[in-house]
């Protein structure tokens, strides 16, 4: 597959690395992918063609894969490669070039060394890292974590999803942002103080993105000077996403509140399933997503699905069609 238009070859750890405008890589609405399989844990690019269609007529422009609701760290390295070559061509078919960024997440260097390597082939336009998970590390040890990845030639979104493991402090968000191969952030904290701590230590920097992924504060993301979103709940509601984003951006400020709103009354999906479970079985039902999952997550029981469905019911106009 040839690179995308701008990037340079990655042959070779010595890459020359690749000038990214980080606000405009995570501008607008992306979607951080489910991922499609086409039996429990195996990902699959083909079973992926409904939705990845249906997303972009719905007027996405990008894509995260691997992340918390693409189940990334339940997969095996092995498993990753295939599906994400797969995917990121029919996308950029799909979009004329619309970006892939693709999280290589895992508990420790080498592990994430890995699976960037891994997913080399598919010429992602940014690879997105959280900090080491399951150990607690040190400040400089993370630092030294993401240093590691200088030499690939490409660039690193810093993904913050303190739930899953070691928190970016703003004392680390302002010697991450001077990393010349970081070129953005992806905030899922939830915390208003350290969202604009790393609004702050962004704009200290020409082209360094800012993107929200807390669901319910999108909107005020958005308020405060975020460049994007990268919404879970978009799966289910690309167009209402994407229509957040360009109502903020246009100065149409009820439609955004809407938006925000209907977005809000989406996610209480997860109080009859949290999680990816519940989102492939709502997908499923829509004829756009298989609903296996990677163990140990089971696909929702009968009852459950009923519930989904029954919930969304009132919503359907504005959910995801094939």
């Amino acid at each position: 597959m040839a690179p995308p238009q701008g990037a340079t070859s990655h042959d070779g750890a010595a890459a020359e690395q690749r000038h990214v405008d980080g606000r405009a890589l995570l501008a607008g609405a992306i979607v951080p992918l489910v991922t499609p399989m086409d039996r429990p844990g195996h990902p699959s690019a083909p079973a992926a063609d409904a939705l990845l269609r249906a997303l972009a007529a719905a007027g996405t422009r990008g894509l995260m894969l691997f992340g918390s609701n693409g189940e990334g760290p339940l997969l095996p390295t092995a498993e990753l490669g295939e599906f994400a070559v797969g995917v990121a061509g029919r996308w950029r078919e799909l979009t004329d070039g619309g970006p892939v960024l693709v999280n290589v997440t895992a508990p420790g260097t080498a592990e994430a060394l890995a699976r960037a390597a891994a997913v080399r082939p598919a010429v992602p336009d940014a690879l997105v890292l959280s900090p080491p998970i399951y150990f607690h590390h040190r400040h400089d040890e993370i630092v030294a974590h993401y240093a590691a990845f200088a030499g690939l030639g490409v660039p690193v979104v810093a993904y913050h999803a303190p739930r899953y493991g070691n928190p970016l402090t703003p004392a680390l968000l302002d010697e991450l942002t001077a990393l010349p191969h970081l070129v953005g952030i992806k905030d899922s904290s939830g915390d208003p103080a350290l969202f604009g701590h790393a609004l702050a230590a962004a704009r200290r920097r020409d082209g360094f993105g800012v993107s929200q992924g807390a669901e319910r504060q999108a909107l005020d993301a958005l308020r405060l000077g975020a460049d994007g979103v990268v919404l879970g709940v978009a799966n289910l509601a690309p167009a209402v996403t994407v229509e957040l984003c360009r109502a903020h951006h246009e100065g149409r400020a009820e439609d955004a509140r809407r938006a925000q709103q209907l977005l809000d009354q989406v996610l209480a999906l997860h109080t009859v399933r949290p999680g990816v479970p519940a989102v492939k079985a709502v997908l499923a039902a829509r004829g756009l997503c298989p609903p296996y999952a990677a163990a140990p997550f089971t696909p929702c029981s009968d009852g459950e699905r009923k519930a989904l469905l029954d919930l969304l019911d009132p919503f359907d106009a504005q959910l995801i069609h094939a």
